[in-house]
């Protein structure tokens, strides 16, 4: 999986990837033909005196020697080059599926891990290409010349690699086969330090208000014990790993060094094939190095390659259907028939049985309990949830029978948590429509009734905005969330519990000015309080996830129950909703 996810990244780049392999090679074949050079020199020039061979073939060392780093400089660089493309194609890839995900797969793999997959495995599978063609390339290369010319030298002599090398190849691999393991719990271990370190980071006022603090620290603490034993554990195994090949490299060069200078006294060798026999056998070892240094890596990143592949294989449960409408302008009619709703797993649909109308110019809302099914089945609308069973239809198309970018178009949504991304006020408003003008965003900020704050402001429409508008109250978040929705003008509105940092002048005003905007438009409001719904043309109760009542507010205080407690527990006769 790991080479296979490399080698596809790496299809755009062949010619560089040809270009690498050639300057690797040449630069190879140059570190292979020195120490033959060097034996000459020592036979031909030290031994017999012959100054002349001396300077003839200590030149052509020099030219090898300058071309060889020219090579070797030119394939790093062109490695380094390839490696950050493959990391940039990766971390594209990744993002463009997380993007296509529905909530529900966001919270299958949890946000933590998909921001960690998305950085830390996907560095780990760039290092491990960068080093693939720094390396890889090179060490069978060169362990295969260095066996061929260390026959040449002396046949003999080259018994000793028969020993050597399967004993630091199964060492090496007794090392390495209980790194695997270790690396897949490390990258585990790093989803859950991110988790807890980032519920922390957006919970810190909650944390501080209970005095929590210590408890925190605990958790965090825990968190980053185990993975610093897991990574103790894997330090030791490395540790391990290099002196055992410094070992055979020292045991190996005495060896040679000791039956080496047996045969050159009993005159069956020379003194320049020694020592051009000792470079090759330092050349055989140290390219077992770095395929051992390799095979190090190799099991992290594969274990990241399937972290990121698991990402890249999982398809959305919300995607277009076949055959879908590319509908340029969808109308605000809606239309819920039975619409059931059931969470992967769960033993019970959220919502169920839902049969509901909401036409264009009139306001639907929705009140019920806490956990009733309120938000859910907004989400059901733009398809932020797909539906178990019923239909939804949505400007006389079924909502599936549409491509999604056409539903979403159609639809102005104001979530119930206001979040606002970095930037100003003016790219935040620009989100939903990006050829907005600044009369436009005015116009919308008016209606939001957040103009007056935005004026106050130095900086106007080009104000920063801090990534989730954190350096703005919640009822001004809220307030630029519903600007962003009215700036769009959609056929539909969603308003998900978004009046409930207001306060009732400000809800007033504001619901007041959105007549206007909303006249040809079909507006469902989400609501916990009976003062925000009471006006609505249809009402939508809802409890356990059913429709339990719906109706206006007069008919539902006849004869809906839970409708009448909900009102009965917010307001009381003074209040004159009874007589309304």
């Amino acid at each position: 999986m790991l080479f296979r996810l490399i080698a596809r990244n790496l299809a755009p780049h062949k010619v560089p990837l040809t270009l690498i392999i050639l300057l690797q090679l040449m630069s190879t074949v140059g570190t292979l033909y020195l120490p033959t050079i060097n034996a000459d020199i020592i036979d031909d020039g030290v031994v017999k005196g012959n100054s002349a061979v001396i300077f003839q073939l200590g030149g052509w060392m020099l030219a090898i020697t300058a071309g060889q780093i020219i090579c070797a400089v030119g394939a790093t660089y062109l490695s380094a080059q390839l490696a950050m493309k493959v990391g940039r194609q990766v971390r594209r890839d990744l993002f463009t599926q997380v993007e296509s995900f529905s909530a529900q797969e966001v919270s299958t793999f949890g946000a933590p891990s998909l921001i960690n997959r998305t950085t830390n495995d996907v560095q780990q599978v760039q290092m491990l290409t960068l080093m693939a063609f720094t390396m890889m390339v090179t060490a069978p290369i060169m362990c295969v010349g260095g066996i061929v010319l260390a026959l040449k030298q002396d046949v003999p002599l080259s018994g000793l690699l028969v020993v050597i090398l399967p004993v630091l190849v199964v060492a090496i691999w007794l090392i390495v086969r209980k790194l695997v393991p270790l690396f897949r719990l490390v990258q585990k271990q790093l989803d859950r330090i991110n988790s807890v370190l980032r519920e922390q980071i957006m919970g810190i006022s909650v944390i501080r208000a209970f005095v929590r603090r210590d408890f925190e620290a605990e958790r965090f603490a825990a968190a980053n014990g185990e993975l610093t034993l897991t990574q103790l554990r894997t330090g030791r195994l490395l540790a391990l790993m290099f002196p055992t090949i410094f070992v055979v490299v020292n045991v190996t060069s005495v060896g040679v060094l000791w039956f080496g200078g047996q045969r050159i006294d009993s005159g069956a060798m020379q003194i320049g094939a020694l020592t051009a026999y000792l470079s090759y056998i330092m050349q055989i070892l140290m390219s077992v190095m770095m395929a051992m240094f390799m095979l190090m890596m190799i099991p992290r990143a594969a274990v990241c390659a399937e972290r990121i592949e698991a990402v890249l294989v999982t398809r959305s449960s919300v995607v277009d259907g076949p055959g879908a409408l590319q509908v340029r302008a969808l109308g605000g009619a809606l239309e819920f028939s039975n619409v059931e709703f059931t969470y992967p797993g769960a033993q019970a649909p959220v919502v169920s049985g839902l049969s509901f109308t909401a036409r264009p110019g009139t306001t639907t809302a929705v009140i019920g309990s806490t956990g009733s099914g309120k938000s859910t089945l907004l989400n059901l609308i733009p398809r932020l949830l797909d539906k178990s069973g019923g239909s939804i239809s949505v400007g006389g198309y079924d909502s599936q029978g549409v491509t999604l970018a056409s539903l979403r178009s159609a639809i102005g949504l104001v979530p119930q948590k206001a979040y606002l991304f970095a930037g100003t006020v003016a790219s935040n408003l620009r989100f939903g429509r990006p050829d907005a003008t600044d009369d436009q965003i005015w116009r919308a900020l008016e209606i939001a009734q957040a103009a007056d704050f935005v004026k106050d402001m130095p900086e106007g429409l080009n104000a920063p905005v801090g990534q989730g508008g954190t350096n703005l109250s919640g009822g001004q978040r809220q307030r630029l969330c519903i600007a962003r929705a009215v700036v769009s003008e959609p056929s539909i509105y969603l308003f998900d519990d978004s009046f409930s940092a207001l306060d009732f002048t400000t809800d007033a005003r504001l619901r007041s000015a959105l007549k206007p905007v909303t006249r040809e438009a079909t507006v469902l409001v989400v609501a916990q309080r009976v003062n925000t719904i009471m006006h609505a043309d249809h009402i939508l109760v809802l409890d356990e996830g059913r429709l339990v009542g719906q109706g206006t507010h007069d008919e539902l205080m006849a004869g809906c129950g839970t409708y009448q407690e909900i009102v009965t527990s917010q307001l009381t006769n003074d209040d004159g909703v009874h007589a309304a």
